[in-house]
């Protein structure tokens, strides 16, 4: 039982979410993309997203800027959040156009919101839950396409709620947050979701 709460931080680490929702979107969505497009695409957001943080994770950490890659400390987590807000501005100008792509587009900006707001919180002496934020966020963004494109996700929808459930259990058993943290990260995952879908759904 320890392992399969443990392993929830893993598989839903923020660092993978926006990627995952850019795999949603390239499954839900019924317009033909191009498969070199698409393949594109999502390495640009692996690259950026994932393999870009982790880099400047271990590079933070061996200049002992950083405590621990987990962040567990408040303040190990303005760097990281601030060049995350770099990346996030990147992929918004550089990987997606709003006209092009404006349900990616807007999912992205309203990613950015978050990660603005946790960092807000940051120099407020606040943790908020950043696992909680990145699915509760994705889960907000699956239930937005299903509408926009007619598509039934509901057993998706059904798989990301339960995966809400995991997450916050998870990061409570292992003592990485409290419940106002892991509500807090709930909301600011999906409030900026909930905005931008006004820009595109």
């Amino acid at each position: 039982m320890d392992f399969f709460l443990k392993i929830a931080a893993y598989i839903f680490h923020p660092l993978l979410m926006p990627l995952l929702g850019v795999f949603l979107y390239f499954g839900v969505s019924p317009r033909f993309i191009e498969l070199e497009i698409m393949q594109a695409r999502l390495i640009a957001v692996a690259i950026i997203t994932v393999f870009i943080p982790i880099i400047t994770f271990f590079m933070l950490k061996s200049m002992r800027v950083l405590s621990s890659i987990h962040l567990e400390r408040v303040e190990d987590r303005k760097i990281p959040l601030m060049i995350q807000c770099i990346l996030l501005l990147l992929i918004i100008k550089m990987v997606f156009e709003p006209y092009d792509n404006p349900e990616l587009y807007y999912f992205f900006v309203g990613i950015l919101f978050s990660t603005l707001t946790a960092l807000i919180l940051v120099f407020l002496k606040f943790k908020v839950s950043l696992h909680q934020m990145g699915v509760a966020g994705l889960t907000m963004f699956l239930i937005a396409l299903g509408i926009h494109f007619k598509v039934n996700v509901l057993l998706a929808v059904s798989l990301f709620f339960i995966a809400n459930g995991w997450v916050a259990t998870s990061r409570l058993h292992t003592n990485s947050h409290t419940d106002i943290e892991l509500i807090v990260g709930l909301f600011v995952g999906i409030l900026p979701q909930i905005i931008m879908i006004n820009f595109w759904l």
